[in-house]
């Protein structure tokens, strides 16, 4: 059987979010935008089953936010899925360095974060279902932002900021 065409993936958050850094003595930082991660099945004649996918954000390789479940979705031909999972990391415990990390990216006005997803998925050809293939999808994640002299505070703890993305997607 041939391999399937390259499998796109998007993640694209709206215009505001809430992006909450916890104090650096707690050491537990967290995200908390609502976002939007899309997929694009570009096969005219294979289907794909995402049968257990999560989504987390990480930062520096070390996952700051609790995996969110997606639920089990079957994408056909050429199809578009969007989902919407809440990344929350409360209370996630992180490495001392990755808070004094995240904090200085923090004052310094940016922050990568990486969004991943990581899952089983399978494909469908006519009526033959392959056994299930690891998804591996890398999405980093700018997150510019700034204080209230600068436009960019938009509450005492919601920040608008804009991500710059390019999905890494490996099946």
């Amino acid at each position: 059987m041939a391999h399937p065409p390259p499998h796109q993936a998007t993640f694209r958050p709206p215009g505001r979010h809430r992006l909450r850094l916890q104090p650096l003595l707690h050491q537990h930082p967290h995200l908390q935008p609502p976002n939007h991660l899309s997929s694009r099945n570009p096969n005219d004649r294979i289907g794909i089953y995402y049968d257990k996918v999560d989504v987390y954000a990480a930062y520096h390789g070390q996952q700051i936010t609790l995996p969110t479940l997606l639920p089990p979705t079957y994408q056909g031909h050429k199809d578009i899925t969007v989902w919407s999972p809440f990344l929350y990391g409360d209370q996630v415990p992180v490495a001392p360095y990755v808070g004094v990390s995240l904090s200085e990216d923090q004052i310094a006005g940016t922050v990568l974060v990486n969004v991943r997803v990581d899952g089983r998925i399978r494909w469908k050809v006519g009526t033959f279902i392959s056994g299930r293939y690891h998804l591996h999808v890398n999405c980093p994640a700018y997150i510019n932002f700034g204080g209230r002299n600068n436009g960019m505070g938009v509450g005492p703890a919601a920040i608008k900021f804009q991500l710059i993305m390019d999905c890494h997607v490996d099946v």
